[in-house]
């Protein structure tokens, strides 16, 4: 399993069954594959509540979600104007958004539509999620690709919005917002605290639990 995966399947597993879900582009869209299609309604901006994943033989070029990737449509699956579809999100009907992020900081802020001095596609759907969706799902690599870490003390890049971010998840360790920061909660595989620190600039605590099983 590679380490995009494993950041999938822990997202996966913060999931309520019967919950309605939108998967951002990137490593949200894997966390399809570690849901049970009956037990999760999964919804995409341009306008299907019942995405499901799709075998390659089976693709519709017709059918695709909002990062143009193809999708499968569960037994009852509901179409409608994309319109609809950001109401629906405007509106709070959105439990959980799962995005991805370029940083996110120690006040819980996401960074995730725009790198200064690079070609700019737009912010798409992801400020809208992330001020009306219940509950906000960050799924990234802990550094970018330069080594660099992805959650910093603040944000360089353009935020996208003023809400904090609930959970935070990568391939070292997994974070709740907890009382006005980010608590880590959960190592991910052999992952050490220090491995933790090395990679990050945020101002963090560590849960009193995962102490306790440390000692």
């Amino acid at each position: 399993m590679t380490s995009k995966e494993r950041i999938a399947k822990k997202a996966a597993e913060q999931l309520v069954p019967h919950s309605i879900i939108n998967l951002g582009i990137g490593i949200p869209t894997l966390v399809a594959n570690y849901l049970d299609k009956d037990a999760y309604y999964l919804h995409t901006e341009n306008g299907l509540l019942g995405v499901t994943s799709v075998a390659e033989e089976d693709v519709d070029p017709l059918l695709v979600n909002a990062g143009k990737l193809p999708v499968g449509e569960a037994t009852g699956a509901s179409y409608f104007h994309s319109a609809d579809s950001f109401s629906m999100i405007r509106g709070g009907h959105i439990d959980v958004a799962i995005l991805g992020a370029l940083q996110v900081d120690s006040k819980g802020m996401v960074a995730n539509w725009a790198i200064p001095g690079k070609d700019i596609i737009g912010v798409g759907g992801a400020m809208d999620l992330l001020v009306g969706a219940k509950k906000i799902i960050i799924t990234t690599n802990h550094v970018a690709k330069d080594g660099t870490p992805k959650f910093v003390e603040e944000c360089t890049y353009p935020v996208t919005s003023t809400r904090q971010a609930d959970i935070l998840i990568t391939e070292l360790a997994v974070f709740q917002w907890k009382n006005g920061r980010y608590e880590l909660t959960e190592l991910m595989g052999d992952t050490n605290l220090k491995d933790v620190e090395e990679n990050t600039t945020a101002f963090y605590k560590v849960s009193e639990q995962l102490l306790e099983k440390r000692r």
